[in-house]
C-alpha cells in the first residue's frame, strides 16, 4: 500500500461528527497472520462466566443485564448477555429466539426513562467471545447525538450524576421485572436533609416578605373624603314596616282544609271537605261525580230512575 496519507471520508462534515479541525487518517497497518485471543476463547478464564449475580441489574434463567461500573455521558449503557458461554452464531434455536424477545424487552425498558428519545442497539464482539449486546440511551432533543457515533459522545460528554444513573438503572430492572427473571438494582438512598434545607430556604423568605411593608399599611390613614363624612345613625322612630299576610274572606276561610282529587276521565274532579263535615254528613247520599242531579242509580240492576 501506498505511503500516501488516504484521504478523509465524507462524515467528517457531518454535524455528528465529534471532532472539528485539521485531521488526517492513521497510517494503516498491514494485515496480522493471526489474530489475538479473545476474552473468553478459554471458557475457564471468562469473565462474563465468573461473574456473581449481584453484580447485575436484573437476571432470569437464561439471560443477564449488566450496567457499566460508573455513570458516563448517556443516560443508560446496558449490556445484555447469555448465561450460557456462547457466542452470537453458536446460539441454538431456543435462545435465539429469545435474544430477539430479549432485545425488544430491554429496548422498551431503556426507551420508557424520561429524556430518552431512541435506543441504539450494537454488537462488535471483538474483544469478548461471551454473546454481549450493547444498548445505548440516546437523549432527546439532542440531534448532534444521531447515528453511528453516539458511542463516542458517550465518553466524551461529562457524566450525569450518579443520583440519575441509579434511578435509571433500577426502572430499567424494574420494568424487566414486570415479564419475567428478578430485579437486583435498587434505586438511590433519599436524601434526608433536604427538608431541612428546605425549611431554611422557606424561613429567609418569609423574613423577607415580612420587611417588607404591605399596601395595607400605606393607605391606613383615612382620606380627605372619609375625614368629612360623618357617621349617621338609624332613626329612633323608625318602625320596622312587615308586609301584612293576606286575609281571607269568612267564606273562603274553610277553603283551606279542602282538597281537590281528580276525578274520572271526563268528568269533573272531586272536591273532599274537611273531615269533620264529613262525619256530620255521612249518612246524606252524595250523586256520583257526572250523575245528573235528581237521580238514582240501581248497582243491581244498573237501571236509572229519575225522580
Amino acid at each position: 500500500m501506498s505511503d500516501e496519507p488516504l484521504p478523509l471520508p465524507g462524515f467528517v462534515t457531518w454535524p455528528t461528527f465529534p471532532f472539528e479541525g485539521d485531521l488526517r487518517v492513521k497510517p494503516f497497518d498491514a494485515p496480522v497472520p493471526l489474530e489475538p485471543p479473545r476474552d473468553g476463547d478459554d471458557p475457564s478464564e471468562c469473565h462474563a462466566c465468573s461473574a456473581p449475580d449481584e453484580a447485575y441489574i436484573w437476571v432470569s434463567e437464561r439471560w443477564r443485564v449488566r450496567s457499566l461500573d460508573r455513570p458516563t455521558g448517556l443516560p443508560a449503557v446496558l449490556i445484555l448477555e447469555s448465561r450460557s458461554h456462547l457466542d452470537l452464531g453458536d446460539l441454538p434455536n431456543l435462545l435465539a429466539a429469545e435474544l430477539g424477545v430479549m432485545t425488544v424487552r430491554l429496548e422498551r425498558a431503556v426507551r420508557s426513562l424520561d429524556g430518552v428519545a431512541r435506543v441504539h442497539v450494537n454488537r462488535w464482539g471483538d474483544d469478548a467471545s461471551h454473546l454481549h449486546l450493547w444498548f445505548l440511551a440516546r437523549p432527546y432533543g439532542q440531534l448532534q447525538l444521531r447515528g453511528s457515533f453516539l458511542s463516542m459522545w458517550d465518553e466524551i460528554l461529562p457524566p450525569i450524576s450518579e443520583h440519575q444513573w441509579r434511578e435509571n438503572l433500577a426502572l430499567v430492572a424494574a420494568w424487566l421485572g414486570e415479564l419475567d427473571g428478578r430485579p437486583l438494582a435498587e434505586p438511590p438512598q433519599i436524601d434526608w436533609k433536604a427538608p431541612a434545607t428546605l425549611g431554611a430556604v422557606t424561613s429567609a423568605l418569609l423574613l423577607e416578605e415580612s420587611a417588607e411593608p404591605t399596601e395595607l399599611e400605606e393607605s391606613a390613614e383615612p382620606t380627605e373624603l372619609e375625614e368629612s363624612a360623618e357617621p349617621t345613625a338609624p332613626a329612633e322612630d323608625a318602625e320596622a314596616v312587615t308586609p301584612d299576610a293576606p286575609v281571607l274572606p269568612e267564606e273562603f276561610a274553610a277553603a283551606r282544609d279542602v282538597r281537590v282529587l281528580p276525578g274520572p276521565t271526563g268528568f269533573a274532579p272531586i272536591v273532599e271537605e274537611p273531615a269533620q263535615k264529613s262525619r256530620q254528613g255521612a249518612n246524606t247520599v252524595r250523586p256520583v261525580p257526572g250523575q245528573r242531579e235528581g237521580s238514582t242509580h240501581d248497582r243491581d240492576s244498573g237501571a236509572t230512575a229519575w225522580a
